[in-house]
């Protein structure tokens, strides 16, 4: 979006499109005026990493109310002390919360979720939480090598099974990409 090829800037050269295709997207999906902002609006994603760190500033940018899930804590932390996320907890119902009162005041907020997308998702729904954007931003296109983490391991126990334990973890990474469009549903 910014970088030229073989670049790699980090998140910095890329909130400015991630922020266009945020209000995009709420344009096409809630039928979002050309001239409003995302106050209001809940928006649940994944991923803190170099390039996927900019969805929390893109969406404090637009004005939504966001949790961003990661499992790497060092990653969430590195990425709330530079200023990308306002908040950070590994507390689930926490970071709910924070978002849905923001929301609910109008108030853009991005809370760097530690832990699991899939766990997140599954407790927004058993709480009846209505989420007005989903996204993912980790690395399908590397699911075996770390672009994904299944649920019910913590960042550690994951690391390790991907390198002791390959057919293991590709296994648990199946199951978890399944678990996630199963979880995802109530957005359809």
């Amino acid at each position: 979006m910014t970088a030229g090829s073989y670049m790699y800037i980090g998140p910095q050269g890329i909130v400015h499109g991630t922020t266009i295709t945020l209000l995009n997207a709420a344009r096409m999906h809630l039928n979002l005026p050309a001239d409003k902002n995302l106050a209001g609006v809940t928006f649940v994603t994944s991923g803190l990493g170099g390039m996927s760190g900019a969805q929390a500033k893109a969406a404090v940018i637009s004005g939504a109310a966001c949790i961003v899930a990661e499992m790497n804590e060092h990653a969430a932390v590195k990425r709330h002390e530079q200023g990308w996320l306002t908040d950070i907890s590994s507390d689930i119902d926490e970071s709910i919360d924070l978002m849905v009162d923001a929301a609910q005041q109008g108030l853009p907020i991005s809370v760097g979720f530690i832990g699991n997308i899939v766990e997140l998702w599954e407790r927004i729904v058993e709480r009846g939480i209505k989420v007005d954007l989903g996204s993912d931003q980790t690395s399908l296109h590397n699911p075996y090598q770390g672009g994904y983490f299944p649920a019910d391991y913590t960042f550690a126990e994951s690391t390790h099974m991907m390198s002791a334990n390959p057919e293991k973890f590709a296994s648990e990474i199946k199951k978890y990409l399944a678990q996630t469009c199963q979880c995802n549903q109530h957005t359809l």
